[in-house]
């Protein structure tokens, strides 16, 4: 068993044909050979894997750090990445170029960290509150898919707003500098917002359906070794999940060691969740949500047309899945 290779590259700094230079050119004749190219972001559950006992890998792994699962499906679209996990927004987008990407596995997961925001002195105080406002969001992402629901909600379109693009970061910036009525956003930067004195208007619940999908390129899973790291990886992510669950003092600890936030945040979120994360299989619930989710971007207008998302499933793993699930 060898140790994880950790070589964490910030896509930007690296061009994506970089990325796809990671995996060797030679077909594996072991697992030892393979090099399981993983997509993953900062404090990601991949940051507990030692503490969680499961880093020992026999294949290497090459992690590649993003800021948003857009950026994590497009990846895996250009064949520069084997697998990684996104909400099940992020593929809708890519349904008419794809020819690589496959949904193979579910993780449900939390959606109270979906937040929507407001400023300490907002005057907002319900989702008709927002016409007319300046509304910060996230292309492609869960984020953007909460907006489209919180205007259909209020009877509001989104001539009704201005919607404003913008990274999590730069999100934050601009929150924070007063450019933005209403943010809606997830993770980290949303709570540390919440610390500095922003309101909660609301969150994902009653939203989002809180499946979290695992995608991976058809190539790594068309390769028996390939496709073998990958299970293994996705039982190892199940496990440091149980882990973070039963030690959440050392997860938040960790975590905050990983991204330079503060330890409460993660103890906050943990606490506020709406649900503990499983590994689930691929079944019809799962690609009639994605279905909604791809209805409600092409109703709107956010891509050109209506699309099919069931090509983008793979059920292959699934009996792997169930093994997994009945270890739990």
């Amino acid at each position: 068993m060898s140790l994880i290779d950790r070589r964490t590259l910030l896509l930007g700094g690296l061009s994506l044909a970089g990325l796809a230079a990671c995996s060797p050119a030679a077909k594996p004749q072991s697992l030892a050979d393979v090099t399981l190219r993983v997509a993953t972001y900062r404090g990601n559950i991949e940051a507990a894997f030692e503490a969680a006992g499961v880093a020992n890998t026999p294949y290497k792994i090459a992690f590649a750090e993003f800021v948003g699962g857009n950026l994590i499906a497009e990846a895996i679209n250009a064949g520069a990445i084997d697998v990684g996990s996104m909400s099940e927004i992020p593929p809708v987008f890519i349904v008419p170029s794809n020819r690589v990407l496959r949904l193979v596995a579910v993780r449900k997961g939390d959606v109270n960290a979906q937040l929507v925001l407001v400023p300490g002195n907002s005057a907002i105080t319900d989702l008709t509150g927002l016409k007319g406002k300046r509304i910060g969001y996230v292309r492609a992402t869960t984020s953007h898919y909460i907006m489209l629901r919180l205007l259909t909600e209020a009877g509001l379109t989104v001539d009704d707003i201005t919607p404003i693009a913008l990274s999590p970061q730069d999100g934050l910036a601009a929150f924070e500098r007063g450019e933005l009525d209403a943010w809606v956003i997830y993770g980290i930067q949303g709570y540390l917002a919440r610390n500095r004195g922003a309101l909660v208007l609301t969150t994902g619940l009653g939203r989002l359906s809180g499946n979290y999908v695992y995608a991976a390129s058809v190539d790594a899973l068309n390769d028996d070794l390939h496709r073998a790291a990958i299970v293994d990886f996705l039982e190892r992510s199940a496990r440091a999940h149980e882990w973070a669950n039963t030690h959440v003092e050392e997860w938040a600890t960790l975590i905050a060691e990983k991204t330079g936030a503060p330890k409460e945040v993660f103890i906050q979120q943990h606490a506020e969740r709406s649900r503990e994360t499983e590994l689930a299989r691929v079944d019809d619930d799962a690609i009639a949500s994605q279905q909604l989710v791809a209805d409600v971007f092409a109703d709107a207008a956010v891509i050109p047309a209506k699309v099919d998302v069931r090509p983008l499933w793979d059920a292959r793993l699934n009996a792997e899945i169930n093994k997994v699930d009945r270890a739990t």
